[in-house]
Parts: structure tokens; C-alpha cells; sequence
């Protein structure tokens, strides 16, 4: 069985670090929205599902991008989602140290394209692609109904790809039981459709 050990990397922080998506992007649904001081660096934290205390704390590119995008109003933006990547040139110091930038936003009508100052006052063009919409609980049950026709290979997939909102309403012990037997069942079916074994024996044996 394959070992994680993704989790074993994430440096200590009191927020979202780059190096966090080393791995690849997440994208991240805003539970709340909070001003944290009079810093210029870092006055808003953006938290949301799964953060284990460590926030998106976003630079000032990027809480441009927010605006123009969604607004000046932080409360409007909860529920709402973002993918955050890691751009592996942004400089700090004058060093490529890596930092987090916007690549989807839901609740937009269509892909961004705008220039914004980023570092001493230079312009860059950013884009950021629109996020379809989640799809609904009922949209999940009929995608691991399928894959339970499939068998349990399909159906562990699919499990684990639908949200987590919805695998909590769909089965909170875990995947239904009658999902798993007709996953079993197609398994069952599958084997019993396969030729006997000395129909594969070498003709030349």
C-alpha cells in the first residue's frame, strides 16, 4: 500500500507556505476573512476548509486581484473558491524564493486578464481561469453509482474524488454499504466472464 508522506514536509508556520504546494495546486473554499493588524505585508488572513490553522495569508498582488475579481466586500467572498499554486520565481529579497499566486477563482463570468504592479512598482500581466461550479450531491451519487458498476477499483476512485462536503452527506461512516456490494457484484462478474485459465496455456506447451 502506497505511504504518504506529504504531510512530513510542511514547515512549521501560522499560515499557507509555498513550499506547502510543492506537490500542486489545492484549491481552497473561504470560510472567513479577517483583517490581522496593521501590517502592510500581510493585513488580511483568508481561512478556509481543511487549513489545520494556517490561513492564505495573501500578498498585496494578489489582494488586488481579489478585489478587482470579487470585490472590496471579505464577507461577500466566503463560500466562495480559489486554486493556489506555487510560482516558483517570485522574489524576496531579491532572491527566487517561491510564492502563492491565483491560477481560478469561482464567481467570476469569464478568464481575467489585467496588468497589476507587483514588486517596485513594475506591471505584470496576470490571468486567472474561471472555476466551473461544484457539482451537487446528487451529481456525486450518480458518479459513484457508475463507478460501482465498474467495480471496487473505480468506485475507491471516485470516492475519493468527489468533495468532502459531500462524501460527509452521502456516507458519514464512510462509502455506503450497497454501493460497495454492487462494486463487488461488477467484480464478481467481471472474474466470472474471464475465460478459464488453460485457455491462455502456451500452444506451443
Amino acid at each position: 500500500m502506497p505511504i504518504d508522506v506529504s504531510a512530513t514536509i510542511i514547515p512549521k508556520s501560522d499560515q499557507l507556505n509555498a513550499e506547502q504546494l510543492l506537490t500542486g495546486p489545492i484549491t481552497i473554499t473561504v470560510t472567513d476573512v479577517r483583517r490581522i493588524g496593521n501590517s502592510d505585508e500581510q493585513p488580511i488572513a483568508i481561512h478556509y476548509e481543511g487549513e489545520q490553522g494556517r490561513p492564505y495569508k495573501p500578498c498585496k498582488t494578489m489582494r488586488r486581484l481579489l478585489v478587482f475579481a470579487w470585490g472590496s466586500d471579505g464577507e461577500a467572498w466566503l463560500g466562495r473558491r480559489m486554486t493556489l499554486y506555487n510560482r516558483p520565481d517570485v522574489k524576496f529579497g531579491g532572491q527566487e524564493v517561491g510564492g502563492i499566486r491565483i491560477s481560478h477563482l469561482s464567481d467570476i463570468d469569464r478568464p481575467i486578464q489585467i496588468a497589476l504592479t507587483s514588486t517596485r512598482g513594475k506591471k505584470e500581466p496576470v490571468r486567472v481561469e474561471k472555476l466551473p461550479p461544484l457539482a451537487t450531491v446528487d451529481d456525486s451519487r450518480a458518479q459513484l453509482k457508475a463507478a460501482a458498476a465498474r467495480g471496487n477499483a473505480a468506485l475507491k476512485e471516485a470516492w475519493a474524488a468527489i468533495p468532502n462536503d459531500h462524501r460527509r452527506t452521502i456516507g458519514p461512516n464512510g462509502c455506503p454499504e450497497d454501493l460497495k456490494r454492487a462494486a463487488a457484484a461488477a467484480d464478481t462478474k467481471a472474474s466470472d466472464a474471464l475465460p478459464p485459465a488453460s485457455d491462455f496455456a502456451d500452444p506451443e506447451g
